[in-house]
């Protein structure tokens, strides 16, 4: 569907440059992984957009069952809400960089991509004292310029290998949908937040959580952070 909607926006030789945009085993813009290895019965919970207010309930979920995730985290809901992206770090979960404002990336300027993430990059090293890692081009959608910023801030580009959905299905679709594309060294996308819109509506998602996280620990998988899935020896 991603690629179908990048197609259309390019025209001719759509097919190339969408699979390079959004693809999400293509290396041409800048280097990125969706998957661990699978060494392990592991699986990586990560969510994007946030802080929001939806947040905190969320953390005390997670840390309710002894899960420890990794929050791509965009620089205006920081601003916003400082205090809860501290209270992630708290929490013990991992920090990524999701852009200042979360725009689409595709045909916008080097110096536009440069500046969403290096901007985000200082807000989160600033209110959290975390350096982050790692970072999440919103949309999936890469461009010129993301692997000269990624190398000049030591970030790796974290795709996802499979996406709930949760800003428009209900809960259960978005458990179903998640708990069918499970497999070992899986990286789960979600999201705690829509954009950078204040207090969004992230109600189907925490509920989806509390069915995906408890069967898919029936099922004998251990939650690691993206950081930790993708060593082959484990954390």
């Amino acid at each position: 569907m991603i690629l179908a909607a990048v197609s259309a926006v390019l025209g001719g030789a759509a097919a190339t440059a969408a699979y390079g945009i959004a693809g999400k085993s293509s290396q041409l813009f800048s280097p990125s992984v969706y998957h661990g290895p699978g060494t392990r019965h592991s699986l990586a919970l990560t969510f994007d957009d946030g802080p929001s207010e939806g947040t905190l309930p969320l953390l005390e979920y997670l840390d309710k069952r002894g899960v420890k995730a990794t929050f791509f985290e965009c620089g205006a809901n920081v601003k916003r809400l400082p205090q809860v992206a501290r209270q992630v770090v708290a929490a013990g979960h991992e920090l990524g960089n999701h852009t200042w404002s979360h725009p689409r990336l595709y045909l916008k300027s080097p110096s536009f991509i440069d500046r969403e993430f290096t901007d985000a990059q200082k807000i989160l090293e600033n209110e959290t004292g975390i350096t982050p890692k790692l970072l999440r081009p919103p949309y999936g959608f890469r461009w010129f310029g993301m692997r000269a910023v990624q190398h000049r801030l030591g970030l790796l580009g974290i795709l996802w290998t499979v996406i709930g959905n949760d800003w428009k299905w209900p809960a259960p679709r978005i458990a179903s949908h998640v708990l069918q594309h499970c497999a070992p060294g899986g990286i789960i996308c979600l999201h705690d937040g829509r954009d950078i819109q204040p207090a969004p509506d992230v109600g189907p998602m925490i509920a989806a959580v509390k069915q995906i996280v408890p069967e898919l620990q029936d099922q004998g998988y251990r939650f690691e952070t993206v950081t930790e899935i993708l060593r082959p020896e484990g954390p």
